[in-house]
């Protein structure tokens, strides 16, 4: 899967839940590491969890990709998901603010909210 289309699906999966404030960063001309980063807030370990396991759940049922790690816990505040090109970050608010990851990879270009894959665009657009 193209690394762009697993970022978009990642936030539409987090959005699912709720999360707030998602962001994904385009890093592939600053990092060897990963292509994009996408970064969700949620505000309890319940909301943590439910946002890890929409992404987590429907990559594997949908797509059949798993995370090559995990790491951190929901009750950490912050946990890690490396599907190595897109590396989810989902984090309490609390930690987002202390770790400032949107300003430590501040270079990198923000990917604008796509259409969602799971949404139909009509064919014939209604005349008036």
């Amino acid at each position: 899967m193209d690394s762009r289309k697993l970022a978009r699906l990642c936030r539409e999966f987090a959005d699912n839940k709720k999360a707030e404030n998602i962001v994904i960063l385009d890093v592939r001309k600053l990092s060897s590491v990963t292509d994009y980063f996408v970064i969700a807030s949620g505000t309890s370990a319940p909301h943590l969890r439910a946002i890890v396991g929409e992404i987590t759940d429907q990559l594997r049922n949908d797509h059949g990709l798993r995370p090559h790690a995990v790491d951190g816990t929901v009750h950490g505040s912050w946990v890690v998901l490396d599907y190595f090109d897109v590396i989810a970050h989902v984090m309490r608010q609390d930690a987002r603010e202390r770790y400032d990851l949107e300003g430590l990879w501040g270079d990198a270009a923000r990917v604008k909210p796509g259409k969602s894959s799971t949404t139909k665009t009509p064919r014939h657009k209604a005349k008036k």
